[in-house]
């Protein structure tokens, strides 16, 4: 994509920014977007339309959700009037910092982490102020305090489980973390289900906290876009106004209150997917070559010893789609892939064998790793 051109009535903040996107390609083994390889229950579905039928089209969805909202509350173990629905976390995010950041405000972001967080930012004119990763990529509370103070940071934006990386903050360094900086701190827990660790005990005595999830990952409605977001009463009243009215549709709250009636029914596939992440890494470390980071999230990062879009282009031939992460700060080695089930994760690790083999016979002695 072309960035800088001048394009009439465009903010330049806009022009200078490129575009999130993900090119579109198929495979028969799909590990790309940490998506559940495990779909919405059959019957819950169809429990799902039986509702959404009796519904009339050509009406607007509730306003507030407030059924969904105390849904969520006894699920979550938050005040239904600190929570707001989003179409997806990344909404609420988006609505989020459309709150808290000014023009030249400094926005602190621990990278490697998702990009739409520093193009978000970059859009409403903030100045990012990237902090880097300890080598082992886990998050460097130390770090981060020092350089969130030093550039008068007003919010710092922090993915736990982190994506691409899989490390997760610890609720110590979190509670250092808000007892130094005085700015808002974002927590993107979408992965939150996976690992069990979560700022919300310090919620109610930081009401500077905010944390959004989604259910897109654990609970398996990625392409029904729903999220939710967790602050104090206050707070969430003010981020409300940057959303749009009526931004949920009627089909996914739905959705998302039979999800939540049934939240039981979620626990197995997610247990499958940790056992599976486990035997995964096992597999992964055995490798020659490839040494694979410990994660707390739905996928693993994983270092290669070529070139990873090489390898990534030779796992798409053979019809295994994983994410070509190499382009992201300290990670210049390294491919990401989503736990999918016992069946996809073997074709994968057959797959990238082969890969590794085939490249290290075309390519005598380029298996040493150079950087």
């Amino acid at each position: 994509m072309k960035q800088g051109g001048a394009v009439p009535g465009v903010k330049q903040s806009v022009l200078d920014v490129p575009a999130y996107t993900l090119r579109a390609r198929e495979a028969e083994v799909k590990l790309n977007q940490n998506e559940n390889p495990y779909d919405f229950p059959a019957d819950l579905k169809e429990e799902v339309f039986r509702r959404f039928r009796e519904r009339s089209w050509s009406r607007y969805p509730e306003f507030v959700p407030e059924d969904l909202r105390q849904l969520l509350a006894d699920f979550a173990g938050w005040r239904r009037d600190g929570l707001l629905v989003g179409n997806g976390s990344n909404e609420l995010l988006q609505a989020a910092l459309m709150t808290l950041v000014e023009e030249g405000a400094a926005v602190a972001i621990p990278v490697p982490t998702f990009t739409v967080y520093g193009l978000l930012s970059k859009i409403l004119g903030a100045r990012l102020v990237p902090i880097r990763l300890r080598p082992d990529l886990k998050y460097d509370a130390e770090e981060i305090i020092r350089r969130a103070q030093e550039s008068s940071a007003k919010l710092l934006i922090v993915a736990t489980p982190n994506n691409p990386t899989g490390a997760a903050l610890d609720p110590g360094d979190l509670r250092r973390i808000l007892e130094s900086f005085s700015g808002h701190v974002l927590l993107d827990e979408a992965y939150f289900e996976f690992c069990g660790i979560t700022g919300l005990p310090l919620l109610g005595e930081y009401p500077r906290l905010i944390i959004t999830r989604t259910f897109s990952k654990a609970l398996g409605m990625a392409g029904l876009r729903i999220g939710y977001l967790m602050a104090a009463a206050e707070l969430a009243e003010q981020i409300a106004k940057a959303k749009l009215p009526y931004n949920v549709n009627q089909f996914s709250l739905t959705a998302a209150r039979v999800a939540l009636e049934n939240r039981d029914r979620f626990r197995a596939p997610i247990d499958a997917i940790l056992r599976e992440r486990e035997r995964l890494a096992g597999l992964l470390g055995r490798i020659s070559g490839v040494s694979v980071y410990p994660s707390q999230a739905n996928f693993l990062l994983f270092r290669v010893p070529h070139e990873p879009r090489i390898v990534f282009d030779l796992l798409h031939r053979r019809e295994v789609l994983v994410r070509d992460v190499s382009g992201y700060p300290m990670l210049s080695r390294c491919l990401r892939v989503t736990v999918g089930t016992p069946h996809e994760n073997d074709r994968f690790i057959q797959a990238l064998t082969a890969c590794l083999e085939e490249l290290a016979q075309s390519r005598p002695g380029s298996g040493e790793d150079e950087s």
